[in-house]
């Protein structure tokens, strides 16, 4: 029997303005996908998302190997908005009795952000990597939220859009979903006894 939904935050919860990305490149005459290709290169990438570096040296890397403050600020400051039909889901979800928690590979700012937002009372929990320690699909990200919740892995079901960051959830048994929209993320749910 499941007891908690576990949900990715970006591309499930949450979609960033990719116009704003292509404008800031256009503005500042950078290639597009240039930005993108150097900060989330995994060298790069993996120091902040597991806690090492801040979000603001990571900022200040890119703009280093950009040759261009600037436009890794603007770029850094990309505005992203709400699925409002998934939380939808989310209260569904809860008001039912189960609970709800976000695993996210994120910055040290996540926190602060999902609440910007106006997220956090929509969850239980916030997990992100960057206070973990592990980023998905690493499988000690998944135990350390287990162990949090308290939970065996049987009863705690996760949702990425992301196909390859559920494979660590996956090896600790836990169920999973490649999410590809709330129609079949709901689809998925009622498979297992939960009505979102």
């Amino acid at each position: 029997m499941l007891r908690a939904v576990l949900f990715d935050l970006d591309g499930v919860i949450r979609h960033f303005a990719t116009d704003h990305i292509a404008a800031v490149e256009q503005r500042h005459c950078i290639e597009p996908g240039t930005i993108a290709r150097f900060a989330f290169a995994d060298d790069v990438l993996e120091p902040v998302i597991t806690g090492v570096v801040t979000r603001a040296a990571w900022i200040e890397q890119i703009g280093a190997h950009l040759g261009n403050a600037r436009a890794a600020v603007e770029w850094g400051r990309t505005p992203s908005e709400v699925d409002w039909e998934m939380i939808r889901v989310v209260k569904k979800i809860r008001g039912a009795g189960w609970r709800t928690a976000i695993l996210t590979n994120g910055t040290d700012t996540v926190e602060a952000e999902v609440d910007a937002l106006g997220l956090t009372p929509y969850f239980d929990h916030v997990f992100n990597s960057a206070r973990l320690g592990f980023a998905k699909p690493d499988r000690r990200a998944f135990q350390r939220v287990l162990d949090r919740l308290e939970l065996p892995a049987a009863e705690v079901f996760f949702t990425d859009d992301s196909p390859s960051k559920l494979a660590g959830a996956e090896a600790l048994g836990m169920p999973t979903h490649h999410f590809r929209g709330a129609p079949d993320l709901r689809t998925a749910l009622r498979i297992l006894g939960i009505d979102a």
